[in-house]
C-alpha cells in the first residue's frame, strides 16, 4: 500500500484578512466620518502600483476614503508636507521604492507621526526595536508597527503559533523561527518583533546569519543580536518550526530538503519563495500575505486616530 502524503493546510491571506476586517469594522463604528487615507505614488515599480490599487479597493469596500496622488518624485517631499498640514487627511502611505537609496529613508521621516499609518517614522521604529509598546506613560496610545511585519504577526496569531496561555509579550517562548531576508523594511523588523515576543529567531541574509533572542528564560526586556559565524540555512532550517521567507525575484527557492517535517511556512515576497513541493513537508503553508498587509494598514489608521 502506497504511503499517504502528509496533509498540509494551505491558508490564503483572504481568510485571515476577513477575521481582521471584523475588528476594523468595529473600530470604524466609533468614528463619525470616513477616515481619509492619502497614497503617494512616485514609483514606476509595477508592484507599487498593484499595492496602491489594492489599497484603494480595500478602503472603498470597507468604509474608508482613499485618494491616490501620483506625484513626480522630485515634488514628493513638498506634497507630503502639504498632506501633513491638511486637517482632512487622516493617514498617509507612500509607495516605495522611489529613489531606492537613503533618500527614501529621509522621506519616511517627513510623514507626520500622527499620520504615519505605516509605522516607519523614527519614533515608531525606535519603540519597536526597544520593545516599547506604547507612546504614553499611561499605556493608552499604542505605538504602531510597520504594516508588513505586523501582518506576519497577525498571521502567526491566526495560525495559533502564538501561545495565548503565556503572558502577553512572551507568547512565542519556545518557538524557533527562521526569517530569510534582512531588509530594513520587513526582514530585520520582523526578526526583532518575533524575538521581542519570546522566539529564538535566525535572521538569514546573503552575507551571514544572526540570532535574535531575549536570552535564556527571556531574562531581557528587549532582544539582543548575536552573530553566528559560518552558519547558513543548513544550520537554521532543521531547527525551525516556522520559516518565513521574503527574497525578491523569481530565482530564489527555500531548499525544501533542509525543512523540518511539519514546519509552518510563510512567503512574504511578491514572488513564490517556496516551490509547490513545500506542501509535502510543511504542516501549514501561507503563499502570500498582501491582503493581510492592507487590512493591517487600515487597522493602523484607526489606532492612530484614537
Amino acid at each position: 500500500m502506497a504511503e499517504e502524503k502528509p496533509h498540509c493546510k494551505v491558508v490564503l491571506a483572504n481568510s485571515i484578512a476577513k477575521s481582521l476586517l471584523e475588528e476594523v469594522h468595529d473600530g470604524l463604528k466609533k468614528i463619525d466620518r470616513k477616515p481619509l487615507l492619502v497614497g503617494f505614488l512616485s514609483s514606476a515599480d509595477p508592484a507599487a502600483r498593484v499595492y496602491a490599487e489594492w489599497t484603494g479597493k480595500t478602503c472603498n469596500e470597507n468604509g474608508f476614503a482613499f485618494e491616490l496622488r501620483e506625484v513626480d518624485r522630485e515634488l514628493l517631499e513638498d506634497a507630503i508636507i502639504d498632506a501633513n498640514n491638511d486637517a482632512k487627511v487622516d493617514g498617509i502611505i507612500v509607495y516605495y521604492p522611489i529613489f531606492g537609496n537613503r533618500q527614501d529613508q529621509y522621506l519616511q521621516q517627513i510623514v507626520d507621526v500622527s499620520k504615519d499609518v505605516e509605522g516607519l517614522s523614527h519614533r515608531y521604529i525606535f519603540n519597536m526595536y526597544q520593545n516599547i509598546r506604547f507612546l504614553d506613560e499611561h499605556n493608552q496610545k499604542k505605538s504602531l508597527l510597520p504594516c508588513t511585519p505586523l501582518a506576519v504577526i497577525k498571521i502567526l496569531e491566526y495560525l495559533r503559533i502564538y501561545n495565548t496561555i503565556l503572558p502577553y509579550g512572551n507568547r512565542l517562548h519556545g518557538r524557533t523561527v527562521t526569517v530569510i531576508n534582512r531588509s530594513e523594511v520587513v526582514g530585520r523588523p520582523l526578526a526583532a518583533l518575533l524575538a521581542n515576543d519570546g522566539a529564538c529567531v535566525y535572521s538569514v541574509d546573503i552575507e551571514d546569519v544572526q540570532q535574535f533572542h531575549r536570552g535564556e528564560g527571556l531574562r531581557k526586556r528587549r532582544h539582543e543580536v548575536v552573530e553566528k559565524p559560518g552558519w547558513t540555512l543548513e544550520n537554521c532550517l532543521p531547527l525551525s518550526d516556522v520559516v518565513i521567507s521574503g527574497v525578491p525575484g523569481d530565482k530564489y527557492k527555500v531548499p525544501l530538503n533542509l525543512l523540518r517535517e511539519g514546519a509552518v511556512c510563510i512567503n512574504f515576497s511578491s514572488e513564490r519563495n517556496f516551490s509547490p513541493e513545500v506542501k509535502e513537508k510543511a504542516s501549514i503553508y501561507v503563499p502570500a500575505i498582501g491582503k493581510v498587509t492592507i487590512v493591517v494598514l487600515l487597522r493602523n489608521l484607526l489606532v492612530s486616530k484614537r
